[in-house]
């Protein structure tokens, strides 16, 4: 991956994009009744949201919120356009975030709720499985759900 690409905050114009990331990641990674509670995240959940950008498209996107616990956020939303998995586009938002976090004094844990599809990809970055529900997401997603201490 070279140093051209950029990580900036989501705008609505990126919507259309993000729902083309989910559909090109549908049914590897995601289950299609779930673009629904994508559509709702976007237009009703949305808290601090990041699209990251290479060669002027948008490769990945993702999320943080802070819903629960006043020390605890949670990882919204993470997609990276299949041509690009594994180029090092996820590391890199996930690190952005990271990096956000850590400068909150609060923000203590990150929560991320994936499936068993791409729990590797957190493991590998620090999460510690918690807690799995079989067919939680839908028939043959589940909820794999993991922590990372950020002190």
């Amino acid at each position: 991956m070279k140093n051209d690409y950029y990580i900036r905050n989501y705008s609505n114009n990126d919507y259309l994009s993000i729902i083309d990331l989910f559909r090109l990641n549908t049914p590897t990674y995601f289950a299609e009744e779930e673009e629904n509670y994508l559509i709702n995240y976007l237009s009703n959940e949305l808290e601090d949201y990041y699209v990251i950008k290479y060669n002027n498209t948008i490769v990945g996107c993702g999320g943080i919120n802070f819903k629960n616990h006043p020390n605890e956020a949670y990882i919204s939303w993470d997609m990276i356009h299949p041509d690009y998995h594994g180029a090092g586009f996820g590391s890199k938002l996930l690190q952005f975030r990271l990096n956000k976090l850590k400068s909150l004094p609060t923000v203590s844990s990150l929560v991320v709720r994936t499936s068993q599809h791409v729990y590797l990809f957190y493991q590998k970055n620090g999460f510690v499985l918690t807690e799995t529900i079989k067919d939680f997401w839908a028939p043959g997603f589940d909820l794999y759900k993991m922590d990372l201490k950020l002190v």
